[in-house]
């Protein structure tokens, strides 16, 4: 597993590093990195890969909320089956069973505020589980899936004026 593990470590900072440049960043061979690969997908361990996409610079960009859901499970429902119901649907991006003061944390996407809200109204909040739930709309996001949005200024001087 330690050369799964370093092979992880790079797909996890960059997918679409090749199979000759992870080799050379782990030092394994390309044929035991290929290897590795082919168990971690087959595995279920890596699941898919995709781009981290600043939705903000997209003309007709994405309305991202994180959505904090609580419920009251009965014997016969488990959280398990309240997170398999709320995954099914396209609009949850990602879905969490968290600690602390709600239940699930929901990354929910949306083409506006409003097919946002409707999601939840009409979909989420009307699950017999769902006791509340708190939406928070994401209003910039300066770092995603471990990759740091950047203006491309690079210079973090104050500006000074005579």
């Amino acid at each position: 597993m330690d050369a799964e593990r370093e092979v992880l470590d790079v797909l996890a900072r960059n997918a679409r590093e090749d199979i000759d440049d992870i080799a050379a960043q782990t030092g394994l061979d390309a044929a035991a990195v290929a290897e590795a690969i082919d168990a971690l997908e087959a595995d279920n361990v890596v699941h898919g890969y995709q781009a981290v996409v600043d939705w903000d610079r997209v003309d007709e960009g994405k309305i991202r909320a994180l959505v904090e859901i609580n419920v009251e499970l009965d014997r016969e429902t488990g959280y398990e089956q309240v997170a398999d119901r709320i995954a099914k649907f396209p609009a949850v991006d990602a879905l969490h069973l968290v600690s602390g003061d709600y239940d699930f944390a929901v990354e929910v996407l949306g083409e506006t505020m409003q097919d946002v809200s409707r999601f939840i109204s009409e979909q989420v909040a009307p699950m017999p589980e769902v006791t509340q739930t708190v939406t928070h709309y994401i209003m910039e996001t300066y770092k995603d899936g471990g990759i740091r949005f950047e203006d491309g200024d690079d210079d973090d001087r104050l500006s000074v004026s005579p």
